[in-house]
């Protein structure tokens, strides 16, 4: 609780705003597949049945027949029954040169194909749609489009930054364990260390996207529940504004003012979007669910329908 403090003839309570912001949702580990062959093999430190860390890794050099070196253990091969220690794995003859790189990053992983050529990365697509872990699939726009799939530009992930951009990014498949409301017991395959019925995030289901933001004090409106999306760039925004600072942006992904939580504000117009890719050879669409407020896009989910928590485009056009 706050206690107001008397300085002066003012209270520290009066003049203090207090603001709150998680960086991300949260969804339970499932380790579980059907189609990988990497759950297929025996692991000493892996449930039987079970995704070892890697399973990615593990599954493209299968698919590609391509040998796999673990870049966290001195790049030395993956053998039989042994999976990357951290989940990261160098796929090609040559570990100096590898023609794919595989970042594991939780609920979503990263792929990287160094020579950018188009039809190694139609064969890394055409492997990753054939996983039934796999719940939408991004490809830089530069190497191409392919079906199935939408560009990293549609996720606001081709930009300038100085570290080499992902050629794609996997969302990992996500479903309600059972609860009324599926964003409070939401499940995600997670390509991690951690075990099946641990914690994770980072992929695109609405468990994870969706996080709690809270805000009192002088310059904020009281018992005020905003409905418009808002994201950390706009509440960073937000606290500049209210503290009068100018500062420098660079790029074009700065955020807003949350002008409806302050006295006075109006509440924005909010648009809803959908953005669909062409199918797949077997039917398999990428699709993205999101808002807008003005030039500012916020993403709720992405993912082939069914596979995603929160990815209900029939409701998303309705409105």
């Amino acid at each position: 609780m706050l206690r107001a403090l008397n300085i002066g003839s003012t209270t520290l309570a009066a003049t203090t705003d207090i603001v709150i912001a998680a960086d991300h949702g949260f969804s339970t580990i499932s380790k579980e597949s059907s189609t990988s062959p990497a759950a297929k093999a025996s692991y000493s430190d892996v449930p039987t049945g079970l995704l070892p860390p890697g399973f990615v890794a593990i599954d493209l050099a299968n698919a590609l027949d391509l040998p796999l070196a673990d870049p966290n253990d001195g790049n030395k091969p993956v053998a039989a029954n042994t999976h990357p220690k951290a989940g990261n794995g160098l796929i090609g003859k040559d570990v100096n040169k590898p023609e794919v790189v595989v970042a594991s990053n939780g609920g979503s992983d990263l792929v990287y194909v160094p020579g950018r050529d188009r039809a190694l990365t139609a064969k890394v697509v055409s492997a990753l749609l054939a996983q039934d872990y796999v719940s939408g699939l991004f490809v830089d726009d530069e190497i191409g489009t392919f079906a199935g799939t939408l560009p990293l530009s549609s996720i606001n992930l081709k930009g300038s930054s100085v570290t080499p951009r992902p050629s794609i990014v996997i969302n990992f498949r996500s479903y309600a364990s059972g609860c009324d409301k599926a964003v409070m017991c939401a499940v995600n395959v997670a390509d991690t260390g951690l075990q099946q019925g641990q914690g994770m995030h980072g992929s695109f289901n609405r468990a994870d996207t969706m996080n709690f933001m809270a805000a009192i004090g002088p310059d904020f409106k009281a018992g005020f529940v905003n409905e418009a999306p808002v994201s950390n760039a706009d509440m960073g925004k937000t606290m500049a504004h209210i503290l009068g600072l100018k500062i420098p942006f660079k790029g074009a992904l700065m955020g807003r003012v949350v002008d409806e939580a302050l006295p006075g504000g109006a509440s924005p117009v909010v648009e809803h979007f959908i953005e669909r890719s062409k199918p797949s050879h077997d039917g398999l669409t990428t699709i993205l669910v999101g808002q807008r407020v003005g030039a500012n896009r916020y993403f709720d989910a992405a993912g082939f329908p069914g596979r995603t928590v929160g990815m209900d485009e029939r409701k998303a056009a309705s409105r």
